[in-house]
């Protein structure tokens, strides 16, 4: 049984479900609909597959909404396909471009969510009259005692979303719903199954959704022709050990494609520790120079109880993810005058520009999400040679 926390019965209750073709989205439509809610389908219809490459377009494909379409049928609820494709090239894709041809490691389902997802679809199931609006987000969402809603890591910690979420305003939290954070997923298979929804087998999306096969560099290279000039590679002491076809195809802490004179190193494998794209530079290094103390942050969203001010002026102790796909680790966060600082207690290897920083109350399971900020640089725990000027003095 799911419970929307919300004050009218279910039959009077309406609520949208964003429906992206895909299984996770379509059990939630179908519990809420079993549940007896007035329940209302919506696809964002966001580009032709065939074409994405090309011109840059985006997330659902054809299929995609055929699926939803489909699914909706099957459950006999009103369904729509909305045409978002414009204002994502514009807010997800051009950005994702650019940042990758400035040297930097973007997020595009954050920048999706945060700009698209829960901005627009916001305003379309307002539009629909709807009590509110509940995604296929492995998270959850909880009232407080102060009558908020907080935001906390999904049950199963494998499949938990919340990274991605860290920019949702207090007002999205108290509109949005996640009904799976309490699911693990061969769960969801099970009741897709127990259902007869036609997308029970279907198999998740690996890439980022409006890169196919995930070559981004492809995209990245029609949009920003620029990023894709050849230039050095240089270790740590400036000396030119290698030549790259582009600054968009590297990211830190990659290992792989490194065409370098490995004498330097003795043997040691080289990883990119520094992206120069100004100068058409790519930084490498050994292993330890990937290791990070402290992170400086931009753009941070905090969405824990109290004003971020009045917390971490004079350190507030959480845990962090710098990848979606590492575990929370203990830190001590600061902010003063607009500015947020990270310092890890322990070290994390591989920190890149351009990802995001998430806050949580602990490192536990189900924690609350304080919210995060973007990754502006990092500085090293340790360098076994010194930074090239250029690269020190981007820290």
């Amino acid at each position: 049984m799911i419970d929307l926390d919300l004050p009218k019965a279910p039959a009077d209750t309406r609520v949208v479900v964003a429906m992206s073709g895909g299984v996770d989205s379509s059990v939630v439509a179908a519990l809420l609909r079993q549940q007896g809610y007035d329940v209302v389908g919506v696809t964002m219809q966001l580009y032709d597959h065939g074409a994405a490459l090309a011109q840059g377009k985006t997330c659902c494909a054809g299929r995609d909404v055929h699926d939803a379409r489909d699914v909706a049928a099957r459950l006999a609820i009103p369904h729509y396909v909305l045409d978002f494709e414009s204002r994502f090239r514009e807010r997800v894709i051009l950005p994702f471009a650019e940042a990758y041809a400035q040297g930097t490691t973007p997020v595009p389902c954050i920048a999706c969510n945060q700009q698209v997802k829960f901005a627009d679809l916001f305003d379309v199931a307002w539009n629909l009259g709807a009590d509110a609006l509940a995604t296929g987000h492995y998270v959850q969402s909880r009232r407080e005692a102060d009558g908020s809603r907080g935001l906390y890591r999904a049950r199963d910690a494998e499949r938990d979303q919340s990274y991605f979420l860290f920019a949702t305003t207090a007002e999205q939290l108290d509109f949005v719903r996640f009904p799976l954070g309490d699911y693990a997923k061969q769960e969801v298979r099970e009741l897709a199954r127990r259902f007869c929804l036609p997308v029970a087998e279907k198999q998740d999306s690996q890439d980022i959704c409006f890169v196919p096969e995930g070559r981004y560099s492809d995209l990245v290279a029609r949009l920003r022709p620029e990023a894709a000039v050849p230039g050095d590679i240089v270790d740590l002491d400036g000396r030119v050990i290698g030549r790259h076809s582009g600054v968009i195809h590297y990211t830190i802490g990659q290992r792989r494609g490194l065409r370098v004179d490995d004498k330097g190193l003795r043997g040691e494998p080289h990883y990119v520790v520094r992206i120069d794209a100004a100068r058409a530079k790519i930084v490498v290094g050994p292993r330890g120079a990937l290791a990070s103390k402290t992170i400086a942050l931009r753009d941070v969203n905090w969405i824990g109880p109290g004003r971020v001010e009045d917390l971490a002026e004079s350190g507030l102790e959480i845990a962090v993810r710098v990848r979606s796909t590492r575990p929370p680790a203990p830190a001590l966060l600061e902010y003063a005058a607009g500015c947020a600082r990270v310092s890890l207690l322990g070290e994390e290897s591989g920190v890149a520009p351009g990802q995001a920083c998430v806050f949580y109350e602990s490192s536990d399971v189900e924690a609350r999400v304080l919210g995060g900020g973007f990754i502006v640089n990092s500085e090293p725990a340790r360098v076994a040679r010194p930074l090239l000027p250029e690269a020190a003095g981007a820290l």
